[in-house]
């Protein structure tokens, strides 16, 4: 058989290339209002801004070229570094426009993001995103490797946010104006979330392990946490206020907050850690058995080894489902982020709202990926691979 031709097409990146053209062509890309809370007139990419509109367009041509080249390990790393680019240069575009905009408006305009940026710069992202996976196809990548490969792709973009560009935007005002309180938000968000996920991980494993022993009544347990999952999120918060109030404990704060994300996140991590204590197999229990361990010893040295990168899938599911449950839970008063979302959806400022959210998807994002990288290292892990030469070796 003949050597490999790669294929000379890429049909992800072309859709995204499509997506960018329309949006560009029939949206704005920034919007100049004249206050924070009515709607803006659209102003459409470049508009005011001469021939600076080239800023977009080579990166954007080199995303071209990368689409129909043939795709092997170089086109793709053309690509990552032409989508990384292209979202640094919109976002330098869109700050252009908005000084531009404040030299002939009034000090309470407000320039803000538009439809055509959004989809432009998401568009890039999973350009970007798509890039390093198709890197990461190549043997001996590690997820470790493919992170970094991501997190470098966006240092351009982190750098135009950095040097000021984007200051005159309403983003970036709506945060120079309550920066102390951002900054309390985002940590008491972090706090509410790892107060939710330490009784969670004590109350789970434990639960997920007789879950994995008990097959009947693990299936009970499961049923239901599933019940506790279909009730939605600001009813379980607003139920938990009589009972505790009634015990008198504080029925709104922290406390219901930590409560009611701790019964939601229980599913994901009993139902990993029975499965992947279950993924066991018999084979290598019975090795151990036959090398003179103890149940104990077979749990903590073979068996737990072996689950942990399902069970801590399971962390990972729950941590970015707590992450975003914690914005609702600033309705009952326990703070966070969310009490930026909810102030700027009563005050119809959707800059306001986009300061509460995009920081809860950073926070996401980054728990996602951290705990993808720990499970990835876990399945390839020294301890892994100690438990199948041990079985091995009992088996010889």
């Amino acid at each position: 058989m003949g050597a490999h031709r790669p294929r000379d097409f890429n049909r992800v990146l072309a859709l995204l290339v499509a997506c960018m053209l329309v949006a560009a062509a029939t949206m704005g890309f920034v919007t100049q209002a004249p206050n924070r809370l009515l709607s803006g007139v659209p102003l459409m990419l470049g508009q005011g801004l001469g021939a600076a509109w080239w800023l977009a367009a080579l990166p954007f041509l080199a995303l071209v070229c990368a689409m129909v080249a043939p795709q092997r390990r170089a086109t793709h790393v053309i690509a990552a570094i032409a989508a990384s680019l292209l979202l640094a240069a919109l976002l330098a575009l869109a700050g252009a426009q908005a000084r531009a905009a404040m030299d002939v408006a009034t000090p309470l305009a407000r320039t803000s993001f538009g439809g055509a940026f959004w989809v432009m710069a998401l568009a890039a992202l999973l350009a970007v995103l798509d890039a390093v996976q198709r890197l990461g196809m190549r043997p001996g990548m590690s997820m470790r490797t493919q992170l970094l490969a991501g997190a470098i792709a966006l240092l351009p973009a982190l750098a135009v946010v950095a040097s000021g560009a984007l200051d005159e935007m309403s983003l970036m005002k709506e945060y120079a104006n309550r920066s102390a309180v951002f900054h309390d938000a985002v940590v008491r968000h972090i706090v509410i979330v790892a107060a939710a996920l330490l009784p969670t991980l004590a109350i789970g494993l434990p639960l997920g392990a007789w879950a994995q022993r008990h097959a009947h009544g693990g299936a009970r347990l499961l049923a239901a946490l599933g019940v506790v999952q279909t009730v939605p999120s600001i009813a379980l918060f607003a139920l938990l206020i009589a009972p505790l109030t009634a015990l008198g404990l504080p029925g709104v704060g922290l406390l219901p907050a930590v409560i009611a994300l701790v019964l939601y996140s229980l599913l994901p991590i009993v139902r990993s850690t029975a499965t992947g204590l279950a993924s066991v197999p018999e084979s290598v229990l019975e090795a151990a058995l036959a090398m003179g361990m103890s149940p104990r010893q077979r749990f903590w040295k073979v068996q737990w080894p072996i689950a942990l990168p399902l069970v801590l899938s399971g962390v990972r599911v729950c941590t970015v489902q707590a992450i975003g449950l914690t914005v609702v839970a600033a309705l009952i008063g326990a703070g966070g982020l969310g009490a930026i979302v909810f102030q700027g959806l009563l005050g119809t400022a959707l800059d306001l709202v986009l300061l509460g959210v995009l920081p809860v998807v950073a926070l996401a994002l980054l728990a996602d990926a951290v705990l993808r990288w720990l499970a990835d290292a876990a399945a390839h892990g020294k301890a892994h691979g100690a438990v199948h030469r041990s079985a091995r070796g009992a088996t010889a």
